[in-house]
């Protein structure tokens, strides 16, 4: 409708970001296509989730204003990390799958930047709609670290809490990309 009067609706990261965020974008978007094995170098509580795992993260798709960034756990490819651009910054959302490609129960938590980060880290604290959907996550912070030819970290931290979550992931080895996750 827009289209028929001449205007056209601004699209998701249509204004530059922060210097700092466009290196960032730049740096993940270098991985663009490969994969690499990581490793669990943090987790309190301790859990069997990852541990003994074969741990892949796949940058998969490289859009202009999507990444996506399978994590597969094992045989398990439920995981997707979704990283978007916005007028306001960077989103990260969570797309969790069953098997038959279905969304699971718990899927799209995640939250934005709250300020420009570095070339090399941003941290994604938890948003409105991961307090409603998981209260105990209201205090989350995610951070993804990219330092292109040699750690890409994902970390999640619980603040006023003592839970933690770090993988990281060598990327001076790239590995054979792992199949589709569930539900591409």
């Amino acid at each position: 409708m827009l289209a028929g009067c001449g205007a056209q609706a601004p699209a998701p990261g249509d204004d530059p970001l922060p210097e700092a965020q466009e290196e960032f974008w730049s740096a993940l978007e270098s991985l663009c296509g490969m994969a690499f094995e990581g490793e669990l170098a943090e987790r309190v509580p301790p859990d069997d989730v990852f541990t003994d795992r074969h741990l892949v993260m796949h940058v998969r798709e490289c859009d202009p204003d999507v990444i996506r960034i399978p994590f597969h756990v094992g045989e398990d490819r439920s995981r997707t990390w979704v990283l978007f651009r916005t007028d306001d910054g960077l989103r990260l959302k969570h797309d969790h799958r069953h098997e038959d490609g279905t969304p699971e129960d718990l899927t799209w938590y995640g939250g934005d930047t709250t300020d420009e980060g570095t070339a090399y880290r941003q941290e994604f604290p938890a948003d409105q709609e991961t307090a409603d959907m998981l209260p105990e996550a209201a205090t989350n912070v995610w951070t993804i670290e990219v330092r292109p030819g040699e750690v890409f970290t994902y970390a999640l931290r619980r603040e006023g809490t003592e839970r933690r979550l770090r993988v990281d992931f060598d990327l001076s080895q790239p590995v054979t990309p792992p199949p589709p996750p569930w539900g591409s």
